[in-house]
């Protein structure tokens, strides 16, 4: 095995080739898309690269990486891309996806041993290592499955848990089977929430695949000022989410947007899903609080709307992020582990 590892910049570089074919083997969702990720990489204070390793020809593994900044450089977008990338500046580097929550960003062929993973870690590392340069004072990769722990992990290195992805494995034929699963109070509680809001004359509900009737400023808007009042992440690398990454993400056949606005039009809640063979993703989920004119329960009818889908198209798996477990667990969620490894300097691209 003969690997070679690059960087690749969307704002600046093309596709790499092949990349549409790794895509479908290893089943990325679409948030992967390369146009979406120059598209999300041109709107942000830490832009995400794809790093790319190949044996031969052959994609063999791949991972997207924000460069971030140090807190007390804040511009709001990052520079224009240069043919010379690397500086001195004090860096880190995120293997993290900010569109997936509880997803590893780094991604393997599924024919590549554990052995051809170390081997890929250490040839994207000094990728890595190169692209950023001397500045560089490490990579996390965060979050990763326990069973890549391992693969990663190295002398020098720090691994250790994260709070937990939420999972609903389908194990149901129907919508009725999932909800006697739950308790008495919450299956009321979901039916009552149902059949209030579809007899509510002031609520209008849209839902569809690859939808262009919704202002994506407007989503925007929403999705923003819903992370704002929740507070952000502790040292969030994640710039604001923007209109026009919505736009091309919306219209996708894959990605299904679910409104819901009050007589006057106010946009009131709003959820995207993303559609997948076996693990469909439950990924935004904004609403106006009730003191700003939102409305209750909304929330528990987006999660019946994506169950239903779940059951209905025979999907493995609905995924729901982190945050909210003690809310989920009552819908049937179950925990899947996460870990975050640190890699210091000193140790990238090393065994």
């Amino acid at each position: 095995m003969t690997l070679t590892a690059r960087v690749h910049d969307p704002r600046a570089d093309d596709e790499p080739s092949g990349w549409a074919e790794f895509g479908a083997r290893c089943g990325l969702h679409a948030v992967w898309d390369y146009g979406l990720m120059r598209l999300e990489a041109w709107m942000s204070r830490n832009p995400a690269v794809l790093g790319v390793v190949r044996d031969g020809d052959r994609i063999a593994a791949a991972a997207t990486v924000l460069i971030c900044r140090p807190w007390w450089r804040k511009p709001r977008y990052a520079s224009t891309p240069t043919t010379r990338t690397a500086c001195g500046w004090p860096r880190w580097a995120e293997v993290y996806t900010p569109w997936l929550s509880g997803y590893p960003a780094v991604v393997f062929d599924p024919d590549l041993t554990d052995d051809g993973r170390r081997a890929a870690v250490r040839a994207f590392e000094r990728a890595v290592l190169r692209h950023v340069g001397p500045g560089l004072m490490g990579i996390t990769y965060s979050p990763v499955y326990a069973d890549t722990v391992s693969v990663l992990n190295r002398p020098l290195c720090r691994t250790w848990r994260n709070d937990p992805t939420t999972v609903l494995p389908n194990e149901w034929s129907t919508e009725d089977d999932w909800l006697a699963t739950l308790s008495k109070a919450r299956r009321t509680s979901i039916r009552r929430y149902a059949r209030k809001i579809d007899r509510d004359p002031t609520l209008e509900v849209r839902e569809g695949w690859g939808r262009t009737d919704t202002d994506p400023h407007e989503l925007a808007t929403l999705i923003n000022r819903h992370r704002a009042r929740l507070g952000g992440l502790p040292r969030d690398p994640r710039t604001a989410v923007a209109g026009a990454f919505l736009a091309e993400l919306l219209r996708r056949k894959d990605v299904r947007l679910l409104t819901y606005r009050d007589a006057d039009g106010t946009l009131l809640a709003a959820n995207t899903l993303l559609d997948h063979p076996s693990s469909i993703v439950l990924q935004h989920w904004a609403a106006l609080a009730p003191a700003e004119g939102g409305r209750h329960n909304l929330y528990f009818d987006c999660y019946l709307r994506c169950v239903r889908h779940l059951i209905s198209a025979g999907r493995d798996e609905l995924t729901s992020g982190r945050g909210l477990v003690d809310v989920k667990t009552s819908l049937g969620f179950r925990e899947r582990e996460l870990h975050t490894v640190a890699v210091p300097r000193l140790a990238v691209g090393a065994r």
